[in-house]
């Protein structure tokens, strides 16, 4: 789970002006925290499977919020892909 401090510094990082907190580009870095948290919760404890559904809805989340992004700004996309290390 992602305590408030993994929460502030993904804001201040990825914010586009001073009280942005939920912007797609914001999600999105949200959602990929808490997919690697869930990951290696998921690969610990390999029968909770209400976790691993949780996982694929935040996995299928962050995918629409991509979608999304490379229709609006192909540039933030790429940037975006490229900063957290994704592959599409």
């Amino acid at each position: 789970m992602m305590n408030k401090e993994m929460k502030n510094q993904i804001i201040e990082k990825y914010k586009q002006h001073g009280q942005d907190t939920g912007s797609v580009e914001i999600q999105i870095a949200m959602l990929t925290q808490e997919i690697v948290l869930l990951t290696q919760h998921c690969k610990k404890f390999n029968k909770d499977f209400s976790s691993k559904r949780g996982l694929l809805k935040k996995v299928s989340q962050r995918k629409s919020f991509l979608n999304y992004l490379s229709r609006k700004d192909v540039q933030k996309y790429k940037d975006l892909l490229a900063s957290l290390e994704l592959r599409k």
